[in-house]
Protein backbone atom coordinates (compact mmCIF):
# COMPACT_ATOMS: atom_id res chain seq x y z
CA UNK A 1 0.00 0.00 0.00
CA UNK A 2 2.61 2.55 0.36
CA UNK A 3 3.98 1.71 -2.85
CA UNK A 4 0.31 2.04 -3.82
CA UNK A 5 0.35 5.27 -1.53
CA UNK A 6 3.84 7.02 -2.69
CA UNK A 7 3.95 6.17 -6.63
CA UNK A 8 1.16 9.39 -7.15
CA UNK A 9 4.43 11.43 -6.30
CA UNK A 10 6.54 10.30 -9.28
CA UNK A 11 4.03 9.87 -11.48
CA UNK A 12 2.52 13.73 -11.08
CA UNK A 13 4.94 15.59 -10.32
CA UNK A 14 7.94 13.90 -11.42
CA UNK A 15 7.05 12.11 -14.39
CA UNK A 16 3.85 13.36 -16.23
CA UNK A 17 2.76 16.58 -14.83
CA UNK A 18 4.58 18.80 -13.20
CA UNK A 19 7.82 18.60 -14.47
CA UNK A 20 6.43 20.00 -18.25
CA UNK A 21 4.93 22.42 -16.53
CA UNK A 22 8.20 23.86 -14.51
CA UNK A 23 9.61 23.66 -18.18
CA UNK A 24 6.98 25.80 -19.79
CA UNK A 25 5.01 28.07 -17.49
CA UNK A 26 7.13 28.81 -13.83
CA UNK A 27 10.79 29.08 -16.40
CA UNK A 28 8.98 30.21 -18.84
CA UNK A 29 10.79 27.80 -21.62
CA UNK A 30 14.20 29.60 -21.21
CA UNK A 31 17.50 27.68 -22.79
CA UNK A 32 17.93 26.93 -19.08
CA UNK A 33 14.64 25.48 -18.01
CA UNK A 34 15.63 21.94 -18.44
CA UNK A 35 18.65 22.11 -17.05
CA UNK A 36 16.98 24.00 -13.77
CA UNK A 37 14.44 21.66 -13.67
CA UNK A 38 17.54 18.69 -13.28
CA UNK A 39 19.66 20.40 -11.18
CA UNK A 40 17.10 21.03 -8.57
CA UNK A 41 16.43 17.16 -8.72
CA UNK A 42 20.32 16.45 -8.60
CA UNK A 43 20.36 18.62 -5.54
CA UNK A 44 17.85 16.73 -3.52
CA UNK A 45 19.75 13.33 -4.75
CA UNK A 46 22.85 14.88 -3.46
CA UNK A 47 20.74 15.42 -0.01
CA UNK A 48 19.70 11.54 0.11
CA UNK A 49 22.98 10.04 -1.00
CA UNK A 50 24.65 11.69 1.77
CA UNK A 51 22.39 10.97 4.94
CA UNK A 52 20.79 7.79 3.20
CA UNK A 53 23.51 5.46 4.60
CA UNK A 54 23.51 7.28 7.38
CA UNK A 55 19.89 6.95 7.77
CA UNK A 56 19.26 3.42 7.55
CA UNK A 57 22.08 2.64 9.63
CA UNK A 58 20.19 4.50 12.53
CA UNK A 59 16.90 2.63 11.53
CA UNK A 60 18.80 -0.77 12.28
CA UNK A 61 20.08 0.39 15.62
CA UNK A 62 17.02 1.64 17.18
CA UNK A 63 14.02 -0.52 14.72
CA UNK A 64 12.54 2.90 13.63
CA UNK A 65 12.34 2.27 10.40
CA UNK A 66 8.36 3.15 10.31
CA UNK A 67 8.58 6.00 12.26
CA UNK A 68 11.48 7.30 10.33
CA UNK A 69 9.16 6.76 6.89
CA UNK A 70 6.20 8.65 8.58
CA UNK A 71 8.03 11.85 9.08
CA UNK A 72 9.67 11.45 5.43
CA UNK A 73 5.95 10.78 4.23
CA UNK A 74 4.84 14.05 6.40
CA UNK A 75 7.17 15.90 4.54
CA UNK A 76 6.53 14.82 1.24
CA UNK A 77 3.05 15.32 1.57
CA UNK A 78 3.01 19.18 2.64
CA UNK A 79 5.63 20.09 0.45
CA UNK A 80 3.83 18.96 -2.57
CA UNK A 81 0.71 20.38 -1.55
CA UNK A 82 2.61 23.73 -1.48
CA UNK A 83 3.77 23.43 -4.96
CA UNK A 84 0.27 24.41 -5.80
CA UNK A 85 0.93 27.86 -5.41
CA UNK A 86 4.15 27.91 -7.67
CA UNK A 87 2.77 29.98 -10.61
CA UNK A 88 4.88 32.01 -13.66
CA UNK A 89 8.27 33.03 -12.97
CA UNK A 90 8.70 31.70 -9.21
CA UNK A 91 11.12 29.25 -10.01
CA UNK A 92 13.31 29.76 -6.98
CA UNK A 93 10.29 29.21 -4.73
CA UNK A 94 9.38 26.08 -6.64
CA UNK A 95 12.89 24.90 -7.11
CA UNK A 96 13.17 24.88 -2.98
CA UNK A 97 9.71 22.25 -2.68
CA UNK A 98 10.63 20.26 -5.29
CA UNK A 99 13.84 19.68 -3.30
CA UNK A 100 12.27 19.38 0.03
CA UNK A 101 9.80 17.14 -1.26
CA UNK A 102 11.89 14.56 -3.96
CA UNK A 103 14.03 14.39 -0.72
CA UNK A 104 11.53 13.27 1.60
CA UNK A 105 9.97 11.32 -1.09
CA UNK A 106 13.95 9.42 -1.98
CA UNK A 107 14.30 8.73 1.81
CA UNK A 108 11.05 7.41 2.35
CA UNK A 109 11.26 4.84 -0.87
CA UNK A 110 14.51 3.82 1.13
CA UNK A 111 12.77 3.05 4.12
CA UNK A 112 9.84 0.96 2.90
CA UNK A 113 12.57 -0.53 0.61
CA UNK A 114 14.19 -1.63 3.72
CA UNK A 115 10.83 -3.67 5.20
CA UNK A 116 10.84 -6.38 1.69
CA UNK A 117 13.37 -8.88 3.56
CA UNK A 118 11.31 -8.61 6.46
CA UNK A 119 8.32 -9.52 5.00
CA UNK A 120 9.32 -12.47 2.62
CA UNK A 121 12.20 -14.92 2.36
CA UNK A 122 14.86 -15.51 -0.24
CA UNK A 123 12.94 -17.87 -2.95
CA UNK A 124 10.13 -15.48 -2.96
CA UNK A 125 11.77 -12.02 -2.65
CA UNK A 126 10.81 -11.45 -6.14
CA UNK A 127 7.28 -11.57 -6.37
CA UNK A 128 7.06 -9.94 -3.50
CA UNK A 129 8.77 -6.53 -4.98
CA UNK A 130 6.82 -7.37 -7.99
CA UNK A 131 3.29 -7.26 -6.14
CA UNK A 132 4.51 -3.56 -4.28
CA UNK A 133 6.07 -2.25 -8.13
CA UNK A 134 3.25 -3.65 -9.89
CA UNK A 135 0.56 -2.25 -6.86
CA UNK A 136 2.50 1.07 -7.26
CA UNK A 137 2.19 1.79 -10.52
CA UNK A 138 -1.90 1.45 -9.94
CA UNK A 139 -1.59 3.88 -7.64
CA UNK A 140 0.37 6.17 -9.66
CA UNK A 141 -2.23 5.25 -12.23
CA UNK A 142 -5.12 6.45 -9.98
CA UNK A 143 -3.80 9.14 -8.84
CA UNK A 144 -2.97 10.27 -12.57
CA UNK A 145 -6.19 9.34 -13.93
CA UNK A 146 -7.92 11.64 -11.23
CA UNK A 147 -5.69 14.12 -12.27
CA UNK A 148 -6.35 13.80 -16.28
CA UNK A 149 -10.31 13.74 -14.78
CA UNK A 150 -9.31 17.35 -13.53
CA UNK A 151 -7.74 18.59 -16.41
CA UNK A 152 -9.86 17.38 -19.07
CA UNK A 153 -12.96 19.12 -16.80
CA UNK A 154 -10.73 22.47 -16.51
CA UNK A 155 -9.62 22.49 -20.01
CA UNK A 156 -13.42 22.17 -21.04
CA UNK A 157 -14.33 25.27 -19.14
CA UNK A 158 -11.18 27.20 -21.41
CA UNK A 159 -8.99 27.18 -18.27
CA UNK A 160 -5.42 27.84 -18.78
CA UNK A 161 -2.19 25.38 -17.43
CA UNK A 162 -1.94 27.98 -15.03
CA UNK A 163 -5.13 27.28 -13.63
CA UNK A 164 -5.55 23.76 -13.35
CA UNK A 165 -1.98 22.09 -12.80
CA UNK A 166 -2.07 23.66 -8.83
CA UNK A 167 -5.31 21.23 -8.22
CA UNK A 168 -3.50 18.31 -9.54
CA UNK A 169 -0.53 18.92 -6.47
CA UNK A 170 -3.51 19.37 -4.30
CA UNK A 171 -5.22 15.64 -5.63
CA UNK A 172 -1.50 13.79 -5.28
CA UNK A 173 -0.79 15.00 -1.95
CA UNK A 174 -4.48 14.28 -0.50
CA UNK A 175 -3.91 10.76 -2.14
CA UNK A 176 -0.79 10.00 -0.78
CA UNK A 177 -2.04 10.77 2.63
CA UNK A 178 -5.27 8.37 1.96
CA UNK A 179 -3.24 5.78 0.62
CA UNK A 180 -0.41 5.60 3.08
CA UNK A 181 -2.45 5.68 6.13
CA UNK A 182 -2.99 1.86 6.16
CA UNK A 183 0.61 1.56 6.02
CA UNK A 184 1.31 3.15 9.62
CA UNK A 185 -1.73 1.44 10.73
CA UNK A 186 -0.79 -2.50 9.68
CA UNK A 187 2.40 -2.72 9.21
CA UNK A 188 4.59 -3.86 12.16
CA UNK A 189 8.15 -3.53 12.75
CA UNK A 190 10.07 -6.82 12.99
CA UNK A 191 13.66 -5.67 13.51
CA UNK A 192 14.64 -5.45 17.17
CA UNK A 193 16.69 -2.86 18.21
CA UNK A 194 20.41 -3.41 18.52
CA UNK A 195 21.82 -1.33 21.45
CA UNK A 196 25.00 -2.69 20.83
CA UNK A 197 25.31 -0.72 17.71
CA UNK A 198 22.89 2.42 18.79
CA UNK A 199 24.61 6.25 19.40
CA UNK A 200 22.92 8.47 17.05
CA UNK A 201 23.97 9.54 13.83
CA UNK A 202 27.88 9.71 14.70
CA UNK A 203 27.39 6.18 15.42
CA UNK A 204 25.76 4.94 11.82
CA UNK A 205 28.23 6.91 10.37
CA UNK A 206 30.65 5.19 11.64
CA UNK A 207 28.74 1.78 10.86
CA UNK A 208 28.82 3.13 7.17
CA UNK A 209 32.05 3.57 7.25
CA UNK A 210 32.58 -0.17 9.15
CA UNK A 211 30.30 -1.22 6.11
CA UNK A 212 32.21 0.26 3.21
CA UNK A 213 35.66 -1.15 4.43
CA UNK A 214 34.38 -4.90 4.46
CA UNK A 215 32.89 -4.33 1.13
CA UNK A 216 35.22 -6.73 -0.26
CA UNK A 217 33.18 -9.20 1.54
CA UNK A 218 30.22 -8.36 -0.24
CA UNK A 219 32.10 -8.20 -3.71
CA UNK A 220 29.23 -8.77 -5.78
CA UNK A 221 26.87 -6.81 -4.24
CA UNK A 222 29.28 -3.86 -4.26
CA UNK A 223 29.52 -4.96 -8.01
CA UNK A 224 25.97 -4.67 -8.36
CA UNK A 225 25.63 -1.33 -6.84
CA UNK A 226 27.84 0.14 -9.58
CA UNK A 227 25.70 -1.68 -11.98
CA UNK A 228 22.98 0.32 -10.76
CA UNK A 229 24.33 3.48 -10.74
CA UNK A 230 24.52 2.92 -14.69
CA UNK A 231 21.86 1.08 -15.69
CA UNK A 232 19.75 3.25 -13.38
CA UNK A 233 21.09 6.60 -14.54
CA UNK A 234 19.13 5.60 -17.93
CA UNK A 235 15.89 4.53 -16.55
CA UNK A 236 15.96 8.19 -14.38
CA UNK A 237 16.25 10.09 -17.15
CA UNK A 238 13.37 8.77 -19.19
CA UNK A 239 11.68 8.71 -15.69
CA UNK A 240 12.13 11.95 -15.39
CA UNK A 241 12.15 13.87 -18.71
CA UNK A 242 9.13 11.42 -20.56
CA UNK A 243 6.97 14.60 -20.59
CA UNK A 244 9.48 17.04 -21.46
CA UNK A 245 10.23 15.02 -24.48
CA UNK A 246 6.78 14.04 -25.25
CA UNK A 247 5.90 17.66 -25.63
CA UNK A 248 8.57 18.96 -26.87
CA UNK A 249 10.07 16.57 -29.26
CA UNK A 250 6.78 15.17 -30.42
CA UNK A 251 4.30 17.80 -29.78
CA UNK A 252 2.18 16.67 -27.37
CA UNK A 253 -0.65 18.31 -25.52
CA UNK A 254 -0.45 18.28 -22.19
CA UNK A 255 -3.60 16.04 -22.19
CA UNK A 256 -1.72 13.65 -24.43
CA UNK A 257 1.08 13.74 -22.45
CA UNK A 258 -0.93 12.62 -19.14
CA UNK A 259 -2.96 9.52 -21.17
CA UNK A 260 0.34 8.33 -22.41
CA UNK A 261 2.07 8.44 -18.90
CA UNK A 262 -1.43 6.91 -17.72
CA UNK A 263 -1.40 4.10 -20.42
CA UNK A 264 2.41 3.66 -19.84
CA UNK A 265 2.07 3.29 -16.05
CA UNK A 266 -0.23 -0.39 -16.72
CA UNK A 267 2.78 -1.47 -19.23
CA UNK A 268 4.89 -0.80 -15.55
CA UNK A 269 2.66 -2.48 -13.65
CA UNK A 270 2.32 -5.64 -15.70
CA UNK A 271 5.87 -5.91 -16.40
CA UNK A 272 6.73 -5.59 -12.63
CA UNK A 273 4.13 -7.84 -11.80
CA UNK A 274 4.94 -10.73 -14.50
CA UNK A 275 8.59 -10.28 -14.00
CA UNK A 276 8.46 -10.95 -10.27
CA UNK A 277 7.84 -14.78 -11.01
CA UNK A 278 9.97 -14.19 -14.35
CA UNK A 279 12.85 -13.22 -11.85
CA UNK A 280 12.52 -16.18 -9.20
CA UNK A 281 12.47 -18.87 -12.04
CA UNK A 282 15.22 -17.71 -14.02
CA UNK A 283 16.98 -15.51 -11.65
CA UNK A 284 17.67 -11.71 -11.08
CA UNK A 285 20.53 -11.50 -13.18
CA UNK A 286 19.17 -12.87 -15.86
CA UNK A 287 15.87 -10.98 -15.46
CA UNK A 288 17.99 -7.63 -15.60
CA UNK A 289 19.97 -8.34 -18.37
CA UNK A 290 16.75 -8.92 -20.50
CA UNK A 291 14.91 -5.77 -19.63
CA UNK A 292 18.46 -4.06 -20.07
CA UNK A 293 18.22 -5.26 -23.66
CA UNK A 294 14.23 -4.17 -23.36
CA UNK A 295 15.79 -0.49 -22.35
CA UNK A 296 18.08 -0.48 -25.76
CA UNK A 297 15.84 -0.93 -28.10
CA UNK A 298 13.02 1.77 -26.21
CA UNK A 299 15.99 4.38 -26.42
CA UNK A 300 16.63 3.57 -30.32
CA UNK A 301 12.66 3.54 -31.47
CA UNK A 302 12.01 6.70 -29.08
CA UNK A 303 15.12 8.74 -31.02
CA UNK A 304 13.91 7.42 -33.91
CA UNK A 305 10.08 7.84 -33.78
CA UNK A 306 8.99 10.26 -36.56
CA UNK A 307 4.90 9.88 -35.51
CA UNK A 308 2.54 9.17 -32.32
CA UNK A 309 2.32 5.12 -33.20
CA UNK A 310 6.23 4.71 -33.25
CA UNK A 311 6.45 6.48 -30.43
CA UNK A 312 3.67 4.55 -28.22
CA UNK A 313 5.11 1.14 -29.03
CA UNK A 314 8.32 3.03 -27.27
CA UNK A 315 6.81 3.96 -24.79
CA UNK A 316 4.98 1.06 -23.70
CA UNK A 317 8.23 -0.97 -24.22
CA UNK A 318 9.71 1.40 -21.44
CA UNK A 319 6.79 0.86 -19.55
CA UNK A 320 6.91 -2.76 -19.16
CA UNK A 321 11.27 -2.61 -18.88
CA UNK A 322 10.82 0.16 -16.36
CA UNK A 323 8.47 -2.03 -13.67
CA UNK A 324 10.71 -4.96 -14.06
CA UNK A 325 13.81 -3.44 -13.79
CA UNK A 326 12.97 -1.87 -10.78
CA UNK A 327 11.36 -4.51 -9.21
CA UNK A 328 14.45 -6.64 -9.79
CA UNK A 329 17.19 -4.71 -9.14
CA UNK A 330 14.99 -4.12 -5.68
CA UNK A 331 15.10 -7.73 -5.33
CA UNK A 332 18.36 -8.76 -6.17
CA UNK A 333 19.77 -6.23 -3.73
CA UNK A 334 17.69 -7.86 -0.57
CA UNK A 335 18.67 -11.30 -1.81
CA UNK A 336 22.51 -10.26 -1.65
CA UNK A 337 22.36 -8.11 1.86
CA UNK A 338 22.86 -9.72 5.17
CA UNK A 339 19.99 -9.94 7.44
CA UNK A 340 21.66 -7.41 10.63
CA UNK A 341 22.30 -5.10 8.04
CA UNK A 342 19.51 -4.25 5.76
CA UNK A 343 18.38 -0.91 6.30
CA UNK A 344 22.10 0.12 5.98
CA UNK A 345 22.33 -1.74 2.54
CA UNK A 346 19.16 -0.35 1.04
CA UNK A 347 20.53 2.46 2.43
CA UNK A 348 23.28 2.24 0.02
CA UNK A 349 21.02 0.70 -2.69
CA UNK A 350 19.32 4.37 -2.18
CA UNK A 351 22.45 5.89 -2.84
CA UNK A 352 23.35 4.34 -6.12
CA UNK A 353 19.80 4.97 -7.47
CA UNK A 354 19.94 8.71 -6.46
CA UNK A 355 23.77 9.05 -7.93
CA UNK A 356 22.01 7.38 -10.99
CA UNK A 357 18.91 9.61 -10.74
CA UNK A 358 21.90 13.03 -10.97
CA UNK A 359 23.56 11.29 -13.75
CA UNK A 360 21.20 10.35 -16.27
CA UNK A 361 19.08 13.73 -15.91
CA UNK A 362 21.69 15.86 -15.88
CA UNK A 363 23.84 13.99 -19.30
CA UNK A 364 20.35 14.94 -20.73
CA UNK A 365 19.77 18.45 -20.34
CA UNK A 366 23.30 19.49 -20.59
CA UNK A 367 23.22 17.82 -24.09
CA UNK A 368 19.87 19.68 -24.60
CA UNK A 369 21.36 23.02 -23.33
CA UNK A 370 24.57 22.84 -25.51
CA UNK A 371 22.59 21.27 -28.71
CA UNK A 372 20.16 24.35 -28.91
CA UNK A 373 17.04 22.03 -27.96
CA UNK A 374 18.38 18.46 -29.62
CA UNK A 375 15.89 16.19 -27.09
CA UNK A 376 16.00 13.11 -29.62
CA UNK A 377 19.85 13.39 -29.62
CA UNK A 378 19.65 13.63 -25.87
CA UNK A 379 17.64 10.75 -25.80
CA UNK A 380 19.38 8.30 -28.17
CA UNK A 381 22.43 8.65 -25.91
CA UNK A 382 20.64 7.24 -22.92
CA UNK A 383 21.24 3.91 -24.15
CA UNK A 384 24.77 4.37 -23.32
CA UNK A 385 23.96 3.69 -19.62
CA UNK A 386 22.29 0.58 -20.47
CA UNK A 387 24.75 -0.93 -22.48
CA UNK A 388 27.52 -0.63 -19.92
CA UNK A 389 24.77 -1.87 -17.11
CA UNK A 390 24.64 -5.03 -18.58
CA UNK A 391 28.65 -4.89 -19.38
CA UNK A 392 28.80 -4.61 -15.60
CA UNK A 393 26.15 -7.13 -14.40
CA UNK A 394 27.86 -9.41 -16.05
CA UNK A 395 30.88 -9.94 -13.57
CA UNK A 396 27.89 -10.23 -10.64
CA UNK A 397 27.96 -13.86 -9.38
CA UNK A 398 24.66 -14.02 -7.58
CA UNK A 399 25.42 -17.46 -6.07
CA UNK A 400 28.88 -16.28 -4.55
CA UNK A 401 27.10 -13.16 -3.22
CA UNK A 402 24.00 -14.65 -1.60
CA UNK A 403 26.59 -17.56 0.32
CA UNK A 404 28.40 -13.97 1.05
CA UNK A 405 25.34 -12.56 3.08
CA UNK A 406 24.45 -15.69 4.20
CA UNK A 407 25.24 -15.51 8.80
CA UNK A 408 28.48 -17.73 9.49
Amino acid sequence: MFDFANSGYTTVVITAIFNAYFVAVIAGNEPWATFAWTAALAVSYVMIMITAPALGAYADAYACKKRLLALTSAGCIVFTAALAGAGPGDVAFAVVLIILSNYCFGSGENLIAAFLPEIANGEHIGRVSGWGWGLGYLGGMGTLGLCLAYVSWAQARGASAQEFVPGTLLITAALFLLACTPTFLFLRERAQPQPQRAGGVRASFARLQQTVSELRRFRDLARFMVCIVFYQAGVQAVITLAAIYAQQAMNFTTSQTVMLILVVNVSAAIGAVLFGYVQDRLGHKRTIAITLFGWIATTLLAAGATGATSFWIAANLAGICLGSSQSAGRALVGFLSPEARRGEFFGLWGLSVKLSSILGPMTYSVVVWMTAGEHRLAFALTGIYFLVGLALLASVDVGRGRRAALPR
